[in-house]
């Protein structure tokens, strides 16, 4: 709320300017906040000095979650002092604001009972017919360009593109957006931070001011990827993980508690609060914003893929690289392709007994099949008022696994429900509808619809939905339920790959028999030894998490027990969760089958999930065993869930259960008995499994709207742990040289204002040589530190014992752990190694096998440049950035694929690396290239001589010679690579102002 003091106008003047003083003129009305970058400033005005700019920035910002972040009692004082500057800032201000080239459509929006929520960017107001065809999705971006149009960084024609969405999206236009606010999580958290502090030491050593390197636009840091599952089947499991997890992340978690008091406009999230995703459905999603009498479509970028979720409550959200969301903290616009939009129709109702979970690996598969990377898909129908915000919300979550920037669902009566149930206030939900029915983005399924144009077409019925599982190494596998038995004999059959094993026959009903804590125990080929209800996915969703407990309590009732050596557990998304299980009483079947509560954050389906037990892990080994994990995730790459299980199955909350019950994925459910009853009678899965009506009685009497209130009242106070964390007052990071958790990476050591420009590869060794599919997993894996591994000798050669390795995932903010993580997974099947599974290659002067690190410091120490040559999805799976940025401080210069995942491709640029794209039909093999060759990519030497996907010519040394498309797609990218990469840009920018 503003303040009435007579003082109140000269703080919002102060607050403007401050964020004038780094944004561009679009920044053009003091009730305005619209955020756009720093590098547009009008180059004629009078500066002030840095000392009364910072002064000016530490106001507190007025949708920042209604904390009061900074005193304004300094701030207050200093202003005194410049009452005229401050006068003429307003005058400034008030003819900028009749300057934008949209004023004439800004438009008041009235309350109901008089008086006004604010103002805002009418879209009807332009009076164009083709706004009324536009997606939803494609709305959002168009109000953004309108509301931030400056005539430079977005201009009327970036507006005009948008409004003719239908005939420019087909030729990869490019247009500017500016997201509302980003989103980090702490694997990804981290290494932002650590990049911001390290880019204020670059402004400080050129000469500028330290403090122009802070978040523009809101911030929200949730910790929630530290957490392992160290601790299961005890009550006290939750507070036993925390403090392991406090015990080896002190030192990360202190510096983000840094970070939180040292940038500005920067909300942390304390450990145990529950999963990023969840929280911000819950708690943090604005849905609409309303900035000092501004309202405008809420929208976010963040650095974990499943970013989407959000897009099941209507926010615009996708998944960006932590370089990329970086920039956009910093103010800079996103540049971005206009994407094409699919309409995916839904009709029905899902059948009796399906859930969420079968639906949303149905619709992962159509569009995987249907192909969508880089396009939004945007759901409607009459199904639509069948599915929950929960449905939804799981079905957005995994657009990463179906290949789409979003899987968007627009604003109706279903959403407005659920922010209600949530905790949103009355009012705030009324300024929601009444905004978006104004501005043509609410959807009305009680009035005839507006027919959209779409750039595709998809349609399900939701009644030809039936259960099922995907798996056992990708999430786009789907496996009916009823065909899983015979997938699974076929899997062990098939040459190795993503659906087979190549276990010899004679093996394949081979039994490890072993003592466990001396009771017998056996494993066979798919005995389920990991059953965890992880990640955001589903424990969203009442209705699958609430089923989930009824399968136990069923289970119980009849006598089923889980195996004591399956390690099971459960890791709700929010504290909410644990209220609504205990509200239905079914919290206590669920620790009765050993799914005690572990903790709040993503734990197995990060790899999180904790060591087997020894008896466990000797026996798989020993005795080369496919054993499987079971898992409510979204992921399920090899090597990543465990590195003993390397069949992995993502299934619902309620499955999990079932399968950890029959302990092996070798049944058929339908025919085959789950166990024996305590009577001795043959129990079936159709014995345990709930009903609809079931399991919608619970959710209806269990999940209360006063459980979202007090979780999330309670969000940000933390936790004793948290609360004891004492850190430096200091704006500038004091770096420990000794920290094997936090080091300032050597990006700008050289840095000079003068830009290295464009440069192509001359005589390049090859690094890698892979197939398809290569993860971001594969290249930059976030689980365990193998013992043998380059990043295990860094370690010990440090002092660290190797029970205090920790994690990749846990490590992200030192860059020399990191870099000796690169190509680290132990599951990377190289094409120089000739069939050889391991993080090894082959260097080509010596033709020694060595570690992929060693391999690289051997070619840069002698000055060789290096490539990796790849196949189709190269990066897919989560946006990490370390996958390029790992690359990088190996010595790779480009990398050549047939195609890239959306996010690892922009992030390579970002990091200066060159990606390349084969011509249609040609590989590396069909090409005849081995990998030992040397290659010469002839990249022009001036950046204007470069085009967004121009021809390039790549020649070897033994005398092949091939074409190469350059994925730079857009014009930003190449100013990026010209500096190279993104972070150098913002600074040189930066220091321009």
């Amino acid at each position: 709320m503003a303040s009435s003091s007579p003082s109140s106008s000269l703080l919002r003047a102060a607050s403007a300017y401050s964020r004038a003083r780094f944004l561009p003129s679009s920044f053009r009305n003091l009730t305005s906040t619209t955020h756009a970058s720093p590098s547009v400033i009008n180059p004629h005005r009078r500066s002030l000095s840095s000392a009364t700019v910072r002064s000016f920035h530490c106001s507190a910002p007025r949708w920042s979650h209604r904390l009061d972040w900074r005193s304004h009692l300094n701030l207050r004082a200093q202003i005194r002092a410049f009452n005229p500057v401050i006068e003429r800032l307003e005058r400034k201000f008030a003819t900028m604001a009749a300057e934008h080239p949209f004023k004439a459509v800004l438009t008041s929006l009235p309350k109901p009972g008089g008086g006004e929520f604010g103002k805002f960017y009418s879209l009807p107001a332009l009076n164009d017919p083709r706004i009324d065809k536009l997606p939803y999705s494609i709305r959002i971006l168009l109000e953004s360009a309108i509301r931030n149009c400056d005539n430079f960084q977005v201009k009327k024609e970036d507006v005009e593109k948008i409004i003719d969405w239908e005939n420019t999206s087909p030729k990869q236009v490019e247009i500017p957006f500016k997201p509302a606010r980003v989103l980090l999580q702490d694997f990804t958290g981290v290494p932002a931070v650590v990049d911001l502090a390290c880019m204020r030491d670059a402004m400080h050593r050129l000469g500028s001011d330290t403090n122009k390197i802070n978040p523009l636009v809101p911030v929200d840091l949730v910790i929630d990827h530290s957490v392992q599952v160290d601790v299961t089947r005890s009550e006290n499991a939750v507070q036993a993980n925390m403090e392991l997890e406090f015990q080896r992340n002190r030192e990360r978690f202190s510096f983000l508690k840094w970070g939180s008091s040292a940038f500005h406009n920067m909300l942390v999230v304390p450990p145990g609060s529950g999963i990023v995703h969840q929280v911000n459905l819950e708690y943090l999603g604005r849905v609409v914003f309303n900035t000092d009498g501004m309202l405008y479509p809420d929208s976010v970028v963040g650095t974990d893929s499943h970013t989407t979720m959000i897009d099941g409550l209507g926010v615009a959200g996708w998944g960006v690289g932590g370089i990329e969301a970086e920039a956009a903290m910093l103010g800079q616009p996103m540049s971005m392709v206009l994407p094409g939009v699919v309409g995916f129709k839904l009709s029905g109702k899902l059948k009796n007994g399906v859930t969420a979970t079968d639906l949303v690996l149905t619709v992962t598969q159509m569009l995987r099949n249907h192909g969508v990377v880089g396009k939004f898909v945007e759901f409607y129908g009459d199904g639509m008022g069948e599915l929950s915000l929960a449905d939804r919300a799981t079905i957005a979550n995994m657009s990463p696994e179906y290949g789409a920037t979003m899987g968007f669902f627009p604003v109706d009566h279903v959403t407005l429900q659920y922010l209600k149930l949530t905790g949103r206030s009355d009012e705030t939900v009324a300024m929601i509808k009444s905004y978006l029915h104004a501005n043509k983005m609410f959807v009305d399924y009680n009035e005839p619809q507006q027919e959209r144009v779409y750039s595709s077409y998809l349609e399900l019925n939701l009644a030809e939905v039936e259960p099922c599982i995907s798996g056992p190494k990708r999430p786009h596998d789907r496996v009916p339920l009823r065909e899983m038995k015979a997938d699974w004999n076929s899997c062990l059959n098939n040459k190795v790959g993503f659906k087979g094993f190549a276990v010899p026959k004679v093996a394949q009903d081979k039994i490890a028999k072993f003592s466990f804590h001396g009771q017998p125990a056996e494993l066979k080929h798919g005995s389920v030894v990991i059953a965890a209800i992880t990640s955001c996915t589903n424990t969203s969703n009442p209705s699958v998490m609430l089923g989930a407990g009824l399968v136990a309590k069923k289970a119980c009732e009849l006598g089923l027990q889980v195996k004591p050596w399956i390690k099971t557990s459960l890791a709700p998304g929010s504290g909410v969760v644990t209220k609504y299980l205990l509200q239905s009483g079914l919290q206590e079947y669920l620790n009765k089958q050993g799914f005690h509560i572990v903790g709040y954050g993503c734990t197995t389906c990060i790899g999180n999930s904790g060591d087997l037990d020894e008896s466990v892990a000797n026996a798989i080994s020993e005795n080369d065993i496919i054993a499987a994990a079971v898992l409510s995730g979204n992921r399920n790459f090899e090597g990543r869930v465990h590195a003993l299980t390397r069949a992995n199955y993502l299934a619902s909350p309620p499955l999990v259960v079932a399968y950890a019950l029959a302990g092996s994925v070798n049944i058929d459910f339908d025919k085959e008995p789950i166990g024996t009853s305590k009577d001795g009678k043959s129990v079936y899965f159709k014995d345990i499994w709930p009903t609809t009506e079931e399991v919608a009685e619970a959710v209806q009497s269990s999940v209360l709207p006063n459980m979202f209130k007090s979780t999330y009242e309670a969000i940000t106070k933390g936790n004793p742990m948290w609360n004891q964390l004492s850190v430096p007052s200091s704006t500038m990071y004091s770096w420990d040289r000794n920290s094997t958790y936090i080091h300032e990476p050597p990006y700008f050591k050289n840095m000079t204002m003068e830009p290295p420009g464009a440069h192509g590869v001359k005589d390049a060794y090859c690094l890698l040589n892979f197939g398809d599919s290569i993860t971001t997993d594969h290249i930059s894996p976030a689980g365990s530190i193998h013992k043998d591994s380059p990043a295990a000798k860094f370690l010990l050669e440090r002092g660290v014992e190797r029970k205090d390795f920790n994690s990749y995932g846990s490590r992200r903010g030192n860059d020399e752990v990191m870099a000796r993580g690169t190509f680290a997974n132990i599951r990377l099947v190289n094409k120089l190694l000739n069939g050889e599974v391991g993080p090894k290659t082959v260097h080509v002067p010596t033709g020694e096998k060595l570690y992929v690190f060693d391999a690289a410091m051997r070619y840069k120490d002698a000055g060789h440049d290096t490539i990796v040559l790849a196949g189709a999805e190269y990066g897919s799976g989560s946006s990490r950035d370390w996958a390029a940025k790992g690359p990088m401080l190996l010595g790779v210069k480009a990398v050549i694929a047939k195609s890239f995942e959306r996010i690892h491709r922009s992030n390579l640029v970002g990091m200066g690396i060159i990606p390349l794209c084969f011509k249609s039909g040609e590989d590396a093999d069909t090409l005849g290239l081995t990998g030992h060759e040397r290659y010469t990519i002839d990249l022009p030497s001036k950046i204007d001589e470069i085009r967004p996907g121009q021809d390039v010519t790549v020649t070897t040394n033994n005398g092949k010679s091939f074409t190469c498309t350059v994925r730079f797609d857009t014009e930003v990218e190449l100013a990026y690579f010209n500096n190279g990469g993104i972070l150098p840009y913002v600074i040189r920018n930066l220091i321009k102002q």
